[in-house]
């Protein structure tokens, strides 16, 4: 149960680091903006686990918030690449 609560907490916190990050308008909800964080931890899991070998089947990486705002704010500019809002 708590690591599906960290994992929301992180999410958020990540998600919401790559919208400051990311300047623009987007009308995202509290939860769109924890799934982009999720889905960027993900991500930025994954590139870590490619860069960094973890042994013993740890998925814990040195830059793990880092890698998870990084693969959120890259989620983001894919996001409003795909869809572009009318000026």
């Amino acid at each position: 149960m708590w690591s599906i609560i960290s994992i929301v907490f992180v999410g958020l916190i990540a998600g919401a680091i790559a919208r400051l990050l990311h300047p623009g308008r987007d009308p995202m909800s509290i939860w769109m903006t924890a799934l982009l964080g999720i889905a960027g931890s993900f991500l930025g899991g994954l590139i870590g686990s490619l860069i960094w070998h973890p042994k013993g089947g740890s998925f814990f990486q040195p830059a793990g918030l880092l890698l998870s705002v990084l693969g959120a704010f890259l989620l983001l500019w894919l996001w409003r690449k795909a869809h572009p809002r009318p000026v």
